[in-house]
């Protein structure tokens, strides 16, 4: 016995996806519109799909902010920075909690009494400073902070990991870890490649320090190659191998369109002097070099460059040892003046707000008594008072800052989607499939000439689905609003 989109019960039953009865889904959802509503003595004589499935997503959109139920949920540990990223589908939040030993959620409260203002850079005599600050330029550059948490870095993905490679910031460094594969007749290791995108509309030249790390030469293998330093040869298409590379490609043995990634003509800038915009470390020491600086890479005329660092391992048989190379305390200094106002990083306010003791802790317990505000409850302000902690969102950075209480609990973020983020999401439960029909169609009609007299009947229509849509979906169970009024003062019979 088969379901109606054809699932038998022993393919339910035995898959992975369960409940999905109860949904439609909003492809099937504009086919029936089209058949049902849209054709010759019909309300709708002729419409595009374009134009329906566009009314389907709004009304997805709309209703999904207080019909549907589109509350999401993300958990994570609060790092030590005390901030949480907002999810990529975020719409709005329901509830912030962080949850305990036990499992229990405890109830975070927003604070209007902070934030994270743009904080001005300026000068001893505190004028405002235009001189372009090095974090404005460059991000996590002695990886300090996990890969990729605040941005900047990304990394070529970790093809290879099947053979033991490794790759990712370890005691504040970045280190790459190469074993030997073959291809084609020939052994070496993955070329990888770290890089971050920057802005060097205002700068001139660029000066680079950084340290690295060459793994020993042994048997069958030589000595490890780092390298790091300034390219405008970057192209994730690669539309053209002559103007750009993808340093995603990580193979060097490909007979198509090998990796690149230990080219030195990638790094295709020059310094004012005339040496390539890169710095090398082959020395195969196996311990972390001194600073190395390479001075002036000429960046006149560009609005971005890429910083790269690439990586090989030396292999060049199939019995060599694997070999870590490693890249730390990259520095970028300049002379360069903005246009703009600019930021020397977090401002003083959040850093304050982040360190302190949050003032709904400093509790004040007299023979089991409390005496909040120097022994006068008079003023006691119900937001602050309470012990859980506090937060508020900063949307200019797409982050949810946290009172210091809160660092290094398990937060967990209910929040409004739109339904929208992924073909998953776009379903619309069976409750609310007449809700979408009036949606479309009075939007459809309120669009059109020839059928504004049908408009009013048809918001009357659309109103009163989306009503029976919502006390269908508040799934009030008699028996569950009974056991819970049990426990008040008058009884209920039943």
């Amino acid at each position: 016995m088969g379901l109606l989109d054809g699932t038998t019960q022993n393919a339910y039953y035995q898959g992975g996806e369960k409940g999905s009865y109860q949904f439609t889904s909003l492809e099937d959802i504009i086919n029936q519109f089209l058949v049902a509503y849209v054709g010759e003595e019909k309300i709708i004589n002729k419409v595009s799909r374009t134009d329906v499935a566009f009314h389907a997503q709004r009304a997805m959109q709309e209703l999904s902010f207080d019909t549907f139920k589109s509350i999401k949920s993300q958990e994570i540990v609060l790092p030590p920075s005390n901030t949480m990223i907002l999810p990529h589908d975020y719409v709005s939040y329901a509830k912030l909690s962080w949850s305990d030993s036990a499992g229990i959620k405890h109830i975070l409260y927003p604070t209007s009494k902070t934030s994270n203002p743009f904080k001005i850079q300026q000068n001893d005599d505190l004028t405002y400073d235009f001189t372009i600050p090095a974090v404005a330029v460059i991000t996590n550059g002695d990886f300090s902070e996990a890969f990729g948490q605040t941005g900047g870095w990304t990394g070529s993905p970790h093809h290879g990991s099947q053979f033991g490679s490794a790759l990712g910031i370890v005691n504040g460094q970045y280190e790459w870890t190469h074993t030997t594969q073959g291809l084609n007749g020939s052994y070496t290791g993955r070329h990888f490649a770290i890089w971050q995108e920057i802005d060097v509309s205002d700068i001139d030249t660029i000066t680079i320090t950084a340290k690295g790390l060459s793994s020993a030469a042994s048997s069958g293998k030589s000595a490890g190659t780092v390298r790091v330093g300034l390219s405008n040869f970057i192209d994730f298409n690669q539309t053209n191998a002559t103007s750009g590379y993808d340093p995603n490609r990580t193979n060097p043995n490909l007979t198509n369109n090998p990796s690149r990634n230990l080219d030195p003509l990638v790094f295709d800038l020059q310094t004012i002097t005339g040496l390539s915009s890169y710095i090398e470390f082959n020395d195969g020491s196996g311990s972390m070099s001194a600073d190395t600086t390479l001075e002036d890479i000429d960046v006149s005329g560009l609005n971005t460059v890429y910083l790269l660092a690439v990586s090989d391992g030396g292999q060049t048989t199939s019995s060599a040892a694997n070999g870590t190379n490693a890249i730390d305390d990259i520095v970028l200094t300049f002379d360069g003046v903005s246009s703009g106002l600019q930021t020397t990083g977090d401002s003083t306010t959040w850093t304050n707000y982040k360190s302190a003791t949050p003032s709904e802790n400093q509790d004040d317990y007299q023979d089991d008594t409390y005496w909040p505000n120097n022994q006068k409850r008079y003023g006691l302000d119900p937001q602050h008072a309470q012990v859980n902690g506090s937060f508020y969102i900063d949307n200019l950075r797409g982050l949810i800052n946290f009172s210091s209480n809160i660092s290094g609990k398990t937060v967990i973020l209910d929040y409004i989607s739109d339904s929208l983020g992924t073909d998953g999401e776009m379903q619309v439960h069976k409750f609310a499939e007449e809700a979408m029909y009036r949606w479309i169609l009075h939007a459809i009609a309120a669009g059109r000439m020839q059928t504004q007299q049908l408009v009013p009947r048809l918001k009357k229509e659309k109103t009163a689905a989306i009503r029976q849509a919502k006390l269908r979906l508040s799934n009030i169970k008699l028996e569950e609003l009974t056991q819970t009024l049990r426990g008040k003062s008058k009884h209920i019979k039943h």
